[in-house]
């Protein structure tokens, strides 16, 4: 299966609460009408893609509709995808991974998926011959070095991790070693689920950023936010908290199979102006998948 298939299956909650008002709207358009921008702002705030969003997207469509004269439904909604699809745009969602070894922080909140995301990326990049090295940098939580340990046997990494209780910074100290001394391509650390108002919780993760800057200093670093989907504006307030503690580069979007809601991914990358690098969209090992803007914005619109 595709992505385009997968994301349309991953969406089709998003999707069945969107196509009625949606597929209704398009169906009735003729023109310049007050109704239906109302209705269409409306439908994206309810799909969780935020307020400003959602209202700098119809500005934009209501524009596009009066200088090309659109009368139709389907031009409409071809305009409106084109401008969604510009509001997805931006940054760089490839992973920059071009020293040896480059360094995958992943941060966020209890119960977003961290620990699963970290098993899944590393099949990906295993898959393309990449040698990972898995950092069990979360030495808070109760068997998340057990957690991560059976993904690093699933997706045959190598696997650093200390006592439970450990300092993390120590482990990460380890796991660089380890991975110079192994010839790894990457490592990827987890971190432990820091509260976003747990002051010592981010200072710790301001450590761990110490760490590597000290013993790496010249590698290329990625510091990804797994967000679970179903939060939905909720996960803006993470993401405020953690760029500021800890520089972010990156979303990693889980359970988006789970919500009516994903629009949220509009909602992250108009305010945070981050890139959305990948999405979850199920329980599966090949269910992390890099984000496509087009595919994405088809599979919600279709």
């Amino acid at each position: 299966m595709g992505f385009f298939d997968k994301i349309k299956q991953g969406l089709s909650r998003t999707r069945q609460n969107m196509a009625i008002s949606l597929n209704s709207m398009f169906a009735t358009f003729t023109g310049e009408n007050e109704e239906f921008f109302d209705e269409l702002e409306e439908t994206l705030i309810l799909a969780d893609a935020g307020v400003d969003c959602a209202t700098e997207s119809v500005e934009l469509l209501r524009k596009v509709v009066k200088e090309r004269g659109i009368r139709g439904g389907a031009e409409v909604k071809n305009a409106l995808a084109e401008i969604l699809r510009e509001k997805l745009d931006i940054g760089d969602r490839a992973l920059k991974l071009g020293t040896k070894p480059s360094v995958i922080l992943v941060v966020g909140v209890n119960g977003v998926g961290k620990t699963t995301t970290i098993g899944k990326l590393s099949a990906l990049l295993a898959a393309e011959g990449k040698k990972v090295l898995l950092c069990a940098g979360d030495t808070f939580r109760a068997a998340a070095a057990e957690q991560l340990g059976v993904w690093a046997e699933r997706s045959k990494s190598d696997f650093v991790r200390h006592e439970e209780g450990s300092d993390p910074a120590s482990v990460v100290f380890d796991s660089i070693s380890a991975a110079k001394a192994r010839g790894c391509d990457v490592v990827i650390c987890d971190t432990a689920g820091r509260l976003h108002n747990k002051q010592n919780l981010m200072n710790e993760l301001s450590k761990i950023r110490r760490v590597i800057s000290r013993e790496l200093p010249d590698a290329d670093v990625e510091t990804l936010l797994v967000l679970d989907a179903t939060t939905g504006q909720n996960g803006l307030i993470q993401a405020r908290q953690f760029q500021e503690t800890a520089g972010l580069t990156g979303i990693v979007l889980t359970k988006l199979d789970g919500t009516a809601k994903g629009g949220i991914v509009f909602a992250i990358a108009n305010e945070m102006k981050l890139p959305v690098k990948y999405i979850g969209v199920g329980e599966q090992i090949d269910d992390l998948m890099p984000f496509e803007v087009g595919g994405f914005v088809e599979a919600l619109l279709q």
